[in-house]
């Protein structure tokens, strides 16, 4: 079997076995002993390998990356980037928030849940982006101590220092420079042999994983709200669907089913973890050797769209604080929502990439609006399930805009770093 067909196949098992033992045991102090001590812990030990390459692989992949690249292109590259971002993660914002317009899934919630929403839960806020100015938000993008910012998991913070750094050793032309050039490729290389390791036991720790989330919440907890969950999923499939396919074809110029299909592993992957910061070193896999892209367009898109093309994240956010408001009676106009999406594009490209990352901004935009925060206990039962759905179309997102990014640059080729070929190579 391939790697995703045996990926799928844990999915499958984990789930199935999940909500068996919730049905037949759900409460059972033997299960819970299971889930915590054997199950979860697998899972654990299995996202914890991916999250531990991260750090290395991105620092070294983008270092790498801006090394192959010239100045023009490293211009273009990162505008064209950003721009990609910006405008399809505004496209996935205004898909949400015309489903929740148009369907309301807010008003047809049963009396149950309403009072399980005003039992209330505690979750810290994002810091309001009223309380911080442009300029201090720019500042804060420069690490002061980039290994601190790695440490704290700042992607952003550790973004920019290798995109520094990889300029000044591509600027520094001295032998001492490109032996440490030479040392940070095989540090890139050791760790995509470390990943090819622990993607062998990625059927088992995905499965574990599952199993541990529906044998404690069981599918009755989606049962609760399944109107907000159908109106989430409905938005992530269309964009991932028609948005991507789009782009795939028109601006990428690739088949929109070869795309999908040569994105399996990176997508199961995504869905599993629920971790764009722990599917990185999938996507970059993908991308090289199956999507067949520029190596150094590659690693310079991925790398900087794992932490700010969150194009699933910012939809989520929308949907979930039109939910709410329609949940709570909370009228909003439509230069409150358009405020609303503004702050979830803004956010889904500075959310961690990590499981319920979304969810502290979701709470400051309900502070912003006076929607009663309280509302988040809805959502937090079903939050573990939809952020697999919409991890999976933020690393889809990050491959479409790699695709599109790529389309007529240059590559160097696996052999040799000093032969480019031409844009329309087939290696290009």
């Amino acid at each position: 079997m391939k790697q995703h067909q045996k990926m799928l196949l844990g999915i499958v098992i984990g789930t199935v076995a999940g909500i068996a033992a919730n049905t037949l045991a759900g409460g059972a102090p033997w299960l819970e002993w299971v889930v915590t001590n054997i199950t979860a812990l697998a899972g654990q030990i299995f996202l914890r390998l991916l999250l531990m390459l991260v750090v290395p692989l991105l620092f070294s992949a983008l270092v790498m990356g801006v090394c192959e690249l010239d100045l023009k292109q490293l211009g273009r590259l990162g505008l064209r980037t950003m721009g990609y971002t910006v405008v399809v993660s505004s496209i996935a914002v205004l898909i949400g928030l015309l489903l929740v317009n148009t369907l309301k899934p807010g008003l047809g919630l049963s009396d149950e849940a309403r009072a399980l929403a005003m039992k209330g839960t505690s979750v810290q806020a994002a810091p309001s982006p009223s309380n911080t100015s442009v300029p201090s938000l720019i500042a804060a993008m420069i690490p002061s101590n980039p290994i601190k910012a790695a440490a704290d998991g700042d992607m952003i913070s550790l973004i920019i220092f290798s995109l520094i750094f990889g300029l000044g050793l591509a600027l520094t032309p001295t032998e001492g420079a490109q032996r440490l050039r030479e040392t940070i490729q095989g540090l890139h290389d050791v760790m995509m042999k470390l990943i090819d390791g622990v993607l062998k036991l990625a059927p088992y720790g995905v499965g574990a994983l599952l199993f541990s989330m529906m044998a404690r919440l069981g599918i009755g907890v989606l049962m609760q709200v399944a109107s907000y969950v159908g109106v989430v999923l409905l938005a992530l499939g269309l964009h991932m669907f028609g948005v991507y396919s789009l782009s795939v074809r028109f601006l990428g110029g690739r088949n929109p089913l070869t795309f999908f299909r040569d994105c399996r592993l990176a997508i199961v992957t995504a869905f599993s973890t629920a971790s764009s910061s722990a599917t990185l070193p999938t996507a970059l896999k993908v991308a090289e050797e199956n999507l067949k892209l520029p190596r150094n367009v590659a690693r310079f898109v991925l790398t900087a769209g794992s932490a700010m093309n969150q194009n699933g994240t910012a939809l989520f956010e929308g949907v979930t604080v039109l939910f709410l408001a329609q949940v709570f009676g909370v009228q909003l106009s439509i230069a409150d929502q358009a405020v609303v999406m503004f702050i979830c594009v803004l956010a889904g490209i500075g959310t961690a990439g990590v499981p319920a990352g979304s969810i502290p901004v979701i709470a400051m935009i309900l502070g912003l609006f006076k929607i009663p925060p309280e509302g988040l206990a809805l959502v937090l039962g079903v939050d573990r399930f939809l952020d697999m759905c919409r991890t999976t179309l933020n690393v889809t997102g990050d491959l479409a805009a790699a695709v599109y990014v790529a389309r007529g640059e240059p590559a160097l080729t696996a052999e040799s770093e000093g032969t480019q070929l031409e844009p329309g190579s087939p290696a290009s």
